[in-house]
């Protein structure tokens, strides 16, 4: 396990990865890139069981599906710094013929991408079909799903949550990004979910409130409490409040950031707000 400061350090490293790939694309999604970031490093670096070798089915090891594939900038950098591709391959990000596209693909081949992502609301479907075949294969692992709270507003979100409790899918720990903002604006104003936490308790998943989503010990004890409610009937659920562009002042809170790159000037800006510790691509 790590330490909070290495994390931290892979943290900040990340998000400097991510605001210069969506820049050298000048295409991007970097405002939840960088408020998922705490999230997928505690992730993959920290809790889940996973080797950068790549077995694409995943025989005993634990399996992430990216649900909101458009902030795959954050997971392109974390599989890169955990060692699935060499790092060098991030400039080539939604560039022609890249294995790193705008979206997760699987016919790029991209070690670390199981299943494409882009079209909202399927990936906890997926999700819950890699759990239900580990538990046939009677495999003591675990399945982690990522989801935008605007991709909360799809149906197949809402089939899914009902179809997970009612057969006890109990090694799958989905997580939603609730930073309140989709590309329209802010999620309350689109189509709010009202209390969340009681839907999805009344559905019958276990759920658990992180309000802390960008503090790296908070995200890393969150993650390690779902872990331990596992194997208990009960799906898992995370509502992980986090802020849209974290870590760069002027993208923080903006929905505007959702899909827009920095140019030349605001790139400048970003980088100096982000140590790097790993060394850029």
């Amino acid at each position: 396990m790590a330490s909070a400061e290495e994390l931290k350090r892979i943290a900040s490293q990340v998000r400097r990865d991510i605001v210069r790939m969506v820049h050298g694309a000048n295409s991007g999604h970097p405002g939840g890139s960088l408020g998922c970031v705490e999230y997928m490093v505690a992730l993959y670096f920290d809790l889940m069981k996973h080797d950068p070798k790549f077995n694409m089915n995943a025989t005993g090891e634990d399996v992430f599906f990216l649900s909101n594939g458009h902030i795959c900038p954050v997971w392109y950098s974390v599989l890169a710094r955990s060692g699935y591709f060499p790092v060098a391959e991030l400039a080539t990000f939604r560039k022609l013929d890249s294995r790193v596209q705008g979206h997760p693909a699987t016919a790029e081949h991209l070690p670390g991408i199981r299943a494409a992502a882009g079209s909202l609301g399927q990936g906890m479907s997926m999700a819950i079909g890699a759990a239900l075949t580990k538990k046939l294969n009677k495999e003591n692992t675990t399945v982690y799903s990522l989801h935008g709270d605007g991709e909360f507003q799809e149906g197949q979100i809402w089939e899914a949550v009902m179809f997970a409790p009612h057969h006890k899918v109990d090694n799958l720990i989905c997580t939603i990004d609730y930073n309140n903002k989709q590309i329209d604006g802010d999620v309350e104003d689109v189509l709010s979910h009202r209390d969340l936490k009681a839907k999805m308790e009344a559905f019958g998943w276990d759920v658990l409130v992180e309000p802390k989503g960008n503090d790296m010990q908070s995200v890393v004890n969150t993650l390690h409490e779902a872990k331990n409610r596992t194997g208990k009937g009960k799906p898992i659920f995370i509502i992980l409040h986090t802020e849209m562009g974290e870590g760069v002042d002027f993208m923080i809170g903006d929905h505007k950031w959702h899909g827009v790159a920095p140019n030349d000037e605001q790139l400048a800006k970003a980088l100096p707000q982000l140590e790097e510790t790993l060394g850029d691509y």
